[in-house]
């Protein structure tokens, strides 16, 4: 997968290189362009904004210089352009993002890009959030580590990526490790009984409880079989019964 990214400051980006985006780098699973826009200035003054026709708070980056860095890219693949105006960023797309070839990601800053350059290059337009950050590179940053543990062999346990949050709607359970008894707050017995069957459907209903109490929003749009619902009001009489 080849992921281009165009930035005023493409240096943010740098940390992209470790965890497990340096593994997919390193193994040559993606590689990962990084294109500095000031380099593509229009002017003497070596600027790539201006003020924003019919006035307007902040500057505007301009066309021109998009065009040119946009250009130098053989392959740019499928083009997004990261602003707080996208469609919310989420796991679904997240993995069809990782289906792509060839991807490029546009950085906004200041008070956004110019138009006619979303209308005549750009094929999508993304946010990671209802809220507003001061330039599209850290929202690159979590895009593309979204996307490249996703792709096979980054991950060395494809079941870890499979399990995630958000991976088939439901959040991600509870989990304990050693020691088992921790200050009198004990690992849930199931946990420890080897009975792999009662284990599975322990962390199913689990993982069920726990999208229900913190993401009401995603409980509601799952359509529970009747052995989930079953699961799930077990679930709910073990907590009534652990907390007498």
């Amino acid at each position: 997968m080849n992921i281009n990214v165009i930035s005023i400051f493409p240096e943010i980006l740098d940390s992209s290189s470790k965890g497990l985006t340096g593994k997919a780098l390193e193994k040559n699973i993606a590689k990962l362009k990084l294109i500095d826009l000031k380099e593509f200035s229009n002017n003497d003054y070596g600027s790539i904004d201006d003020a924003p026709y019919g006035g307007g708070e902040g500057m505007v980056i301009g066309v021109e210089p998009l065009e040119k860095s946009l250009k130098t890219i053989k392959k740019p693949g499928h083009i997004i352009y990261l602003t707080p105006q996208g469609k919310v960023f989420n796991q679904k797309k997240a993995v069809n993002l990782s289906k792509f070839k060839d991807l490029t990601l546009i950085c906004g800053r200041y008070e956004g890009i110019d138009q006619r350059f979303i209308e005549s290059y750009v094929d999508e337009e993304v946010s990671i959030g209802d809220y507003v950050l001061s330039g599209g590179e850290i929202a690159a940053s979590v895009i593309i580590d979204a996307i490249l543990r996703n792709l096979d062999d980054v991950i060395g346990n494809q079941d870890s990526v499979n399990k995630d949050s958000h991976s088939d709607g439901k959040l991600k359970g509870h989990v304990y490790t050693r020691p088992s008894d921790f200050k009198g707050k004990k690992v849930p017995e199931i946990l420890l009984s080897g009975d792999h069957k009662k284990i599975d459907e322990w962390k199913l209903a689990n993982s069920l409880w726990v999208t229900r109490e913190k993401r009401p929003d995603l409980f509601k749009q799952l359509q529970l079989s009747e052995k989930e619902m079953i699961l799930l009001r077990q679930y709910g009489d073990y907590l009534t019964k652990k907390h007498e």
